[in-house]
């Protein structure tokens, strides 16, 4: 590996770790807020019963201040009534008086059921002082532990950004300014390259770019997504590992005919060539979404037609077709966004090659097989 790209290495590990503790330190007055919201909510709480609990007193009062009145204006009508000369003004303050006699009671009624709510009040705005007050040590500590982590993470980024300036030291202006550009836009600067692949944008690289990148002799930037290349042999051999347990480990697996979906490969299909067509029926109509085969990304939209997969798209059916196994649901398959993840990709050119293979050691077989039949007779 080229020492620039190892330099550019460990300043990608220095930016991205940077960035996150930018990030965490930015949240911080976020997050103290978000805690402060939580106390306020217990306060208005608090706030609340207090206020009912005003308002009853105040009611009380009122109804108090008119028992008062009401009982001051009957000693008045019993006055007036000792002066009367009719017997119509006699039942006229007679009836004012039991007018009043009867709001005296309704508004004793109403002190009672003050009195009554007053017990409810008391006991709801002391529970409401208890919340707030164990609420607000545990906020307080919430607040002293984010405090505490934000001037850990404060430390954290100063050394980091002294190990920062040192590494961009020893690397070229130019390099360093496409490195910075890329990695502004894009997250990063660097990819890996694995199994002919630029794993930052997963597009497949050209051979003669391939071979440049593994020889390690020269800088090489991926054509799609401008990030600088790099190849580690130790996770090459992983992938290599990896694809060679599905295709050697075990018999292949062969796809249900009568399966709701169904995956191909296809190696002519049209000005786009190599491709995988996954259907999927539904009911009576189906559906054709086409992916590029080695950048996995989506041709065209997805088709809809009447009828099952093999009556509905009929014309795609060619001798040269593989049928694979793979199956995902409708619904993940809508949040790929276009493009194929990287697992579902690899698992189906895992499932291709050893379809491959099986095909080759039956074409094999079966030569044998004729070669002696031929020799015998």
């Amino acid at each position: 590996m080229l020492p620039d790209i190892e330099k550019l290495l460990q300043l990608q590990v220095a930016d991205k770790e940077i960035r996150t503790l930018q990030e965490e330190i930015a949240a911080l007055p976020k997050r103290v807020a978000a805690i402060e919201q939580k106390l306020a909510g217990t306060k208005a709480q608090l706030e609340k019963a207090r206020t009912a609990a005003k308002g009853d007193e105040v009611n009380r009062k009122k109804f108090e201040a008119a028992i008062k009145d009401l009982q001051g204006k009957i000693s008045k009508y019993r006055d007036q009534s000792l002066a009367v000369k009719t017997n119509e003004q006699y039942k006229a303050l007679l009836h004012e008086i039991q007018f009043a006699e009867q709001e005296i009671r309704l508004n004793e009624d109403r002190i009672l059921e003050v009195m009554v709510n007053a017990e409810t009040r008391d006991r709801e705005v002391k529970a409401a002082e208890a919340e707030l007050k164990a609420e607000t040590a545990e906020i307080e500590k919430e607040k002293e532990e984010a405090r505490k982590i934000t001037a850990a993470d404060q430390a954290k980024l100063s050394e980091w950004n002294a190990k920062r300036d040192g590494l961009r030291q020893g690397i070229a202006d130019d390099l360093l300014r496409h490195y910075e550009r890329v990695m502004k836009f894009r997250g990063s600067g660097l990819a890996e390259v694995r199994d002919h692949k630029c794993m930052g944008c997963q597009v497949m690289l050209r051979p003669q770019t391939y071979n440049e990148v593994r020889n390690g002799e020269q800088l090489v930037v991926c054509d799609s997504c401008q990030r600088i290349l790099h190849f580690d042999p130790a996770n090459e051999m992983k992938e290599t590992e990896a694809a060679a347990a599905v295709v050697h480990g075990r018999k292949r697996h062969r796809p249900k005919s009568d399966a709701p979906q169904a995956w191909f490969y296809r190696p002519d299909f049209g000005e786009e060539g190599e491709v995988l067509i996954v259907y999927s029926n539904s009911g009576d109509h189906s559906t054709r979404r086409i992916f590029e085969m080695h950048s996995g990304r989506q041709i065209g939209d997805v088709l809809s037609r009447e009828g099952s997969y093999r009556l509905a798209f009929p014309e795609d059916m060619t001798d040269s077709t593989i049928r694979l196994n793979g199956h995902w649901d409708e619904s993940e398959m809508d949040e790929w966004n276009s493009e194929l993840p990287t697992a579902a990709l690899d698992a189906l050119h895992a499932d291709l090659r050893a379809a491959q293979k099986e095909h080759r050691s039956t074409h094999h077989d079966h030569a044998a097989s004729a070669a002696e039949h031929s020799a015998a007779s």
